[in-house]
């Protein structure tokens, strides 16, 4: 799967914009929120992508893989994202 995301994951930009993510259910409800089951995330309990709270971190501290989303599941955080961001 390539896209505009790989060009920058694989620039000499030394840091990522990342999305949180919470395993507080509740925020589920807000907009643009993504509820993740643990079978479409990799993880070992339901988490939800917190769109509102982005946060920008160093790529050294990526040193393994917690779990990987689909590209139908990247396309609902892309939407909430728009959302949030009034994109």
């Amino acid at each position: 799967m390539g896209g505009k995301s790989d060009h920058f994951n694989e620039s000499a930009i030394q840091t990522v914009l990342v999305a949180t993510l919470t395993s507080n259910l509740d925020l589920a409800h807000a907009s643009g929120n993504v509820k993740l089951r643990p079978s479409e995330s990799g993880l070992s309990k339901s988490s939800v992508v917190n769109v509102s709270q982005l946060i920008t971190l160093n790529r050294e501290f990526f040193t393994e893989s917690a779990g990987k989303l689909s590209a139908r599941t990247m396309n609902r955080v892309a939407d909430g994202l728009r959302l949030a961001l009034a994109l």
